[in-house]
C-alpha cells in the first residue's frame, strides 16, 4: 500500500445550530429559528473534505459512547474515513459546538467534551500504526488543529512530521506551541483573525500579507503559510512570489465549515500531488461551494461537483 493518505487528528463535534436576526446582546434573549443538528468538528470536517476528494482518509480522534457519538462516527464512515482510531470513551460526553447564524455569519461557542481527553502517547501509538502499516507511507499528509488538548496536538505534529509525514496545522482557534512544534510543521494554514493572534499582523494588504508570511516561515524554521481571507480569497508566498487565489462569487447563506472544506481539499490534492497553488484553486471552489449550504460536513461537496463548477466558471 503506497498511496499517500490524509490523516487528521483533530475534533469531532455536534453542532447546534440556531439562526437569528442578530447576535444577542449580553444578557439579552432573541427569538430563534431554523434549529438543526449537524456533524461538526473542524478535524472531522476537514476529514470529510479530503475523503470526498478521494484522498484515503484516516481519523485519529475520540468520542462519547452516546448518541452523537455513534452519530458522528457513521457519518465519517459514510464519508469514505477510515474510524478505526476514534476511541469511544464511556465517562466523558462527545464534545459539542453551539452556532448562531446571523446575516450569513456565525459565532461559535465550543464544549469539548471527548475533544480534550486523548493523551500525547494515545496518538503517538496511532500515528505509529498508520505509518508502519503502510496506510500513510511517506509523503502522505498529516493535519492537526486548535480544538483537542495542545500537548497532544503538539506531540503529534512532532511524531508525524518524524515519520516523514507533510505536516498541516491548523492554529483555529488561535492557539501556540512549542517551539519544538512548530519547527516541525511544514504548512500553517490559518484565516485573518487567526494569523494577527499569532503573528500580531494583521493581513490587509499585500505588505502586511508579505510580513506576515515571513513571521509564519520564522515560526516554523522554513515552513511555509497560507492565510484564507474569506471574500478575498486565499493568499501565499510560493517560490518567493506572493500568489492569490480569489473566493468564488457566490451567495453566502452559512459560513460554518468553509475553511474547514477548505483545508480538507488542500490537504487531499497536496497527497495527490498537486502543486501548492493547485491546491489553493481547488480548495477555493470547494469552500465557496461549501458556503452557498447549510451545515458544516453536510455543506462539504463532492469532488464531482467541484469538477464541474470548476469546468462551468
Amino acid at each position: 500500500m503506497d498511496e499517500r493518505s490524509v490523516v487528521v487528528f483533530g475534533s469531532m463535534n455536534m453542532d447546534l445550530s440556531v439562526a437569528c436576526e442578530r447576535i444577542p446582546e449580553a444578557g439579552e434573549t432573541i427569538a430563534g429559528r431554523d434549529f438543526f443538528t449537524a456533524a461538526g468538528g473542524k478535524g472531522a470536517n476537514q476529514a470529510v473534505a479530503a475523503a470526498r476528494r478521494g484522498a484515503r482518509t484516516y481519523m485519529i480522534a475520540a468520542v462519547g459512547d452516546d448518541g452523537f457519538g455513534r452519530e458522528l462516527t457513521a457519518g465519517l464512515e459514510e464519508a469514505g474515513v477510515d474510524c478505526a482510531n476514534v476511541a469511544r470513551l464511556a465517562d466523558v460526553p462527545t464534545g459539542t459546538a453551539t452556532i448562531l447564524r446571523s446575516g450569513g455569519d456565525n459565532r461559535i461557542v465550543l464544549s469539548a467534551g471527548a475533544n480534550a481527553v486523548r493523551t500525547p502517547e494515545d496518538v503517538e501509538r496511532a500515528i505509529d500504526k498508520l505509518v508502519t502499516s503502510g496506510a500513510a507511507p511517506m509523503g502522505s499528509v498529516f493535519i492537526a488543529q486548535g480544538e483537542c488538548d495542545l500537548a497532544t496536538t503538539a506531540a503529534a505534529i512532532v511524531r508525524a512530521h518524524r515519520h516523514g509525514l507533510f505536516t498541516i496545522f491548523n492554529p483555529a482557534p488561535a492557539c501556540e506551541l512549542p517551539d519544538e512544534a512548530w519547527r516541525e510543521v511544514d504548512l500553517v494554514c490559518l484565516n485573518e483573525t487567526e494569523c494577527a493572534a499569532i503573528t500580531g499582523i494583521a493581513p490587509a494588504d499585500d505588505t502586511s500579507c508579505t510580513a506576515a508570511l515571513d513571521r509564519l516561515e520564522e515560526l516554523t524554521d522554513g515552513g511555509m503559510g497560507v492565510i484564507t481571507l474569506g471574500s478575498a480569497g486565499s493568499v501565499a508566498r510560493i517560490d518567493d512570489e506572493l500568489m492569490r487565489v480569489p473566493a468564488q462569487r457566490c451567495e453566502a447563506v452559512d459560513t460554518t465549515g468553509a475553511g474547514d472544506t477548505y483545508l480538507g481539499v488542500f490537504a487531499a490534492a497536496r497527497a495527490a500531488g498537486e502543486l501548492i497553488f493547485e491546491c489553493m484553486v481547488q480548495a477555493s471552489f470547494a469552500s465557496g461551494l461549501a458556503v452557498t449550504r447549510l451545515g458544516a460536513q453536510p455543506s462539504i461537496p463532492t469532488w464531482d461537483e467541484v469538477v464541474a463548477w470548476m469546468m462551468g466558471w
